[in-house]
């Protein structure tokens, strides 16, 4: 099948495809006569296990070692354990990290209740001042 007809099977977009065979991650292809890309059944399964890799936000550095290990099965695959792990730990920093994101944004929200001229406006005084609040937000722990 060609580049199109892959993507249109897998719902990647063609950019994406040429992006991990560039990376390694997707075996070059045969190329026809005419220059076009030819992919087989075992390249749509590769794609299709990228891609779920992707949805679980595993960067293409750690699936090109699985693709590796998938490829050449012989070792102990307690290094993907330990791989899905730091990625949880990654995950875990960042929930937390947005947690703190939305309690600063909620404290903003109540810098304005709306109503004002933009110069008077708490949320933006706020944003020009780096974050300290206005004065007349006693609220707001900046």
């Amino acid at each position: 099948m060609k580049i199109g007809e892959l993507a249109k099977k897998t719902g990647c977009k063609v950019v994406t495809i040429r992006y991990y065979e560039k990376e390694g991650l997707i075996p070059k292809p045969e190329r026809t006569e005419g220059n076009y890309r030819l992919y087989g059944k075992e390249d749509l399964k590769r794609l299709e296990f990228i891609m779920h890799c992707r949805r679980h936000g595993i960067k293409p550095e750690a699936i090109k070692k699985m693709l590796a290990f998938k490829d050449n099965p012989q070792r102990d695959c307690t290094w993907v354990t330990e791989l899905v792990g730091a990625h949880i730990a990654e995950v875990e920093a960042q929930i937390a990290s947005l947690g703190h994101l939305k309690e600063h944004l909620e404290q903003l929200r109540h810098c304005c209740a709306g109503g004002h001229s933009g110069a008077s406006c708490g949320i933006m005084q706020s944003l020009d001042s780096h974050g300290e609040c206005c004065a007349a937000c006693a609220r707001c722990t900046f």
